[in-house]
């Protein structure tokens, strides 16, 4: 069976999925989602209805059963083409079937075919996953209902078939949705922070550990449900242990107990305070069409190459001297400021800058694949520890191939990456961190570029963390088998999962039923470890959720491993995912959810009509108008804010900070002369750190040239005296976009420490800017 949709509203036909019903489960940092299909055929005629959509790429799907009047079938997990086969016979012979798989080309595709469904007749399809739910910057817990599928890029020359999307303008969905969420934890929900509109946030018991949310009514299932989850103390290690499942063997995975534990390394305050000044960075941008695209659908003028702009030139003017660089850019062919890496200075960073403005979405399709090769290819420097940036909306057809890639090279960099806009593959952003030793972000709905880059440039400059090592202490008779890969990548404050399976005898008394486990490590040559200490008992009502996040990640493992062999040793592997996936009951790129009802009587008659239904699709190089989409919202029991602290941020930067109306400076561009004003003061600053003192400058602070000139102290140096006024202007106008000029700042505050900056300077600056920064709070 063949996944190709044809595309459905320009037919005018009837759609058969007409709503769709969504239940979130979060337990701590975990999310069981469960899904409800409602199907109708309004036609004459027997229907197959096809609907290829996206999942979060790390999600284990579980479940998958349908309701037919009074018949409930619940699908089983078998071999790929086996459940192909069979589904083809069912509706040959006439009978209703149901048939969920994942793409083989990248595993947050799924597509889903309901075969025979009756003139008339209406179905409820569920579907149930369970997913691990990523840290955010700000702590908060980020889950991710993907709406949005845009059509997948497949590079020239790519082995297989890649799953076709039938997909319309976001805002002609016609499908809608209702959701709810229900919150519990160990420690009190803080708050419940939405891309879309909430009701408020309902506290289900006094001490606040659980909570429920809904969406608000009417919303068009045409953009990713995002909701971001803050709880209070939220960085506290923890160990979850489920029971096996009581009709498994024992011995095996589902039916022994298995344990999650959640790390959270906290390195020493001496190290961090000190970053690493060496390395290479490598950026690589997309400049495919869609990067012309709006970042998100409520700022149609902010695309996603001008956020990718400013967010360099932030990156540039944060890097450290003495390391060294180069931007590479990609769409159906790849371009390069730099032949290779160049050191870090003002000429090269000015060259860099120049190039940067430039940039367009202007080099077709998105092939990532080419450029990572070219990258790979050029020998690493000596003492320079290579460090990938890549930013791309993630819409290609071959990921796995990239992320193979991406593992083999793993020993020689880390690589940290960004998906822009709706419609992002999670399996590709996700998959490269990951088997990069790096660090993920998703750039969505209102979210700003700037920050989210700007901590992963703070992972990136701290000290790589090598020798990781995993020890268990269990009690006698009780033996750990870790099934996760190991751990490649430790960062501050950062999460790691370890799923192990236990075997052996656990006594479940509180006296003996105790372990630990220890994660050893060395950073910057100084050895180092985290401990966590944890009961055997089995957790109350956790179901299997455990149990199946672990077989996902198994499988993950084995699939990727799968891929770097070929031949015997593919097979072997390949016959590994699989019993695993059907022991399970976990989905996999070699496995599928088939049922068939063979109680439906009499054969279904007459000719089967295929209707595939559409997937929303925000954007494809600009071809459709842009859905509404209101500000970020937040569900709490207080009064709910206007606006989200960036937005705040960005307001006050208008509004305490704008230039004066008068003639702007001549070497300022139209575009930097309307640029947001933080960006103007950052684009000013040199490689060294400093500022110079001109009319650019003034601009920038929302002073004229006359009036920074003459409240200079006489006998101060220029440049000090220019980049004492912008940290104070930063500090005083700026502390809420802190983590976007926080490692600019730092550099600068170095460079003036070397100059023995006086009091009265401080003072004179901040009489010039109407402020009281003290030179402290400057770090000088």
């Amino acid at each position: 069976m063949v996944n190709c949709c044809g595309l459905l509203t320009a037919k005018k036909e009837p759609v058969p999925l007409t709503h769709i019903e969504v239940e979130l489960q979060v337990k701590d940092h975990v999310a069981t989602v469960i899904s409800t299909l409602k199907y109708e055929n309004k036609e004459d005629k027997p229907l197959e209805a096809v609907f290829v959509f996206p999942l979060p790429g790390d999600a284990a799907v579980c479940h998958f059963s349908a309701q037919v009047g009074q018949t409930h079938i619940v699908a089983e997990v078998k071999e790929k083409q086996q459940a192909r086969e069979e589904y083809d016979d069912a509706l040959s012979s006439g009978q209703q079937a149901f048939l969920l798989e994942e793409s083989e080309q990248s595993p947050d595709i799924f597509s889903m075919s309901v075969g025979s469904l009756p003139p008339g007749e209406s179905a409820s399809i569920r579907l149930e996953y369970v997913t691990e739910l990523a840290v955010q910057a700000d702590d908060g817990l980020r889950f991710c209902l993907p709406a949005v599928l845009n059509p997948r890029y497949q590079p020239q020359g790519s082995e297989g078939v890649s799953v076709q999307v039938t997909s319309v303008p976001a805002s002609l969905v016609p499908y809608s949705l209702s959701f709810c969420a229900r919150v519990s934890a160990p420690r009190p929900v803080s708050k419940v922070e939405s891309s879309s509109s909430l009701e408020p946030l309902q506290y289900l018991n006094t001490d606040q550990t659980q909570a429920t949310v809904k969406l608000a009514a009417g919303h068009k299932f045409d953009r990713d449900v995002e909701l971001l989850i803050y709880y209070k103390d939220a960085h506290q290690p923890t160990a979850v242990v489920e029971k096996g499942q009581a009709s498994a063997k024992p011995g095996t995975l589902m039916g022994d107990p298995v344990v999650m534990v959640s790390l959270y390394p906290e390195f020493p305050q001496s190290v961090l305070s000190s970053p690493a000044s060496c390395g290479e960075f490598v950026f690589l941008m997309d400049r495919s069409g869609s990067m012309g695209c709006p970042i998100n659908n409520s700022k149609w003028q902010e695309t996603r190459i001008s956020s990718a702009r400013d967010t360099l030139l932030l990156l540039l003017k944060s890097l450290p001297v003495g390391c060294y660089f180069n931007i590479y850019s990609f769409g159906s062919r790849f371009e390069h400021i730099f032949p290779t890496s160049v050191e870090y200075s003002e000429k090269t960073m000015e060259d860099a800058l120049k190039k940067v403005e430039q940039m367009q979405a202007d080099l077709g399709g998105t092939e990532i694949l080419q450029p990572l090769k070219h990258i790979y290819s050029q020998p690493c420097i000596p003492k320079k520890p290579r460090q990938l940036f890549i930013f791309t909306d993630g819409e290609v057809g071959n990921t796995k191939e990239v992320i193979d890639l991406v593992k083999k090279n793993s020993g020689s960099h880390r690589c940290f990456s960004f998906g822009i806009g709706e419609g992002a593959s999670s399996a590709l952003i996700n998959g490269m961190a990951k088997e990069g030793g790096g660090h993920a972000q998703f750039i969505t709905g209102t979210d700003r570029m700037q920050p989210k880059v700007m901590q992963s440039l703070r992972f990136a400059l701290q000290p790589a963390v090598e020798d990781i090592s995993v020890t268990w202490n269990l009690p006698k008779k009780v033996s750990a088998t870790v099934l996760s890969p190991p751990i490649t990548a430790l960062f501050q404050g950062q999460r790691s999962l370890i799923y192990a399976q236990l075997s052996g005898q656990i006594s479940q008394s509180a006296e003996a039923a105790e372990g630990f486990v220890t994660v050893k490590y060395s950073l910057a040559g100084q050895p180092s470890q985290n401990q966590l200490h944890f009961s055997l008992k089995s957790a109350e009502d956790t179901g299997l959720t455990v149990h199946r996040l672990a077989a996902r990640t198994l499988i993950r493992s084995l699939e990727s491993e799968e891929g770097a062999h070929r031949q015997q040793q593919n097979k072997k592997l390949k016959k590994k995912v699989v019993e695993l996936s059907v022991q399970s009951g976990v989905s996999s790129s070699f496995t599928a959810f088939i049922a068939v009802n063979k109680d439906s009587g009499e054969s279904i008659q007459g000719p089967l009509l295929r209707r595939n239904v559409a997937t929303a699709m925000f954007c494809s190089t600009m071809r459709s108008a842009p859905p509404r989409q209101g500000p970020m919202m937040m569900a709490c029991s207080a009064p709910v804010p206007k606006m989200g602290a960036l937005k705040k941020c960005r307001s006050k930067r208008s509004a305490m900070s704008a230039p004066p109306m008068n003639k702007p400076a001549e070497d300022l561009s139209p575009k930097h002369s309307h640029r947001d004003p933080l960006l103007q003061l950052v684009s000013l600053q040199k490689a060294s750190g400093c500022w110079l003192l001109d009319a650019a400058l003034a601009s920038a602070l929302g002073r004229t040239s006359e009036e920074v000139e003459k409240s200079k102290p006489g006998p101060v140096n220029k440049e000090v005296w220019a980049t004492i006024l912008a940290l104070i202007w930063l500090h005083a106008f700026n502390m809420d976009a802190k983590e976007e000029w926080e490692l600019l700042a730092a550099k600068a505050a170095s460079w003036l420490r070397a100059q023995n900056v006086s009091a009265t300077c401080m003072d004179a600056g901040n009489a010039l800017l109407g402020c009281s920064v003290q030179k402290d709070a400057l770090g000088v």
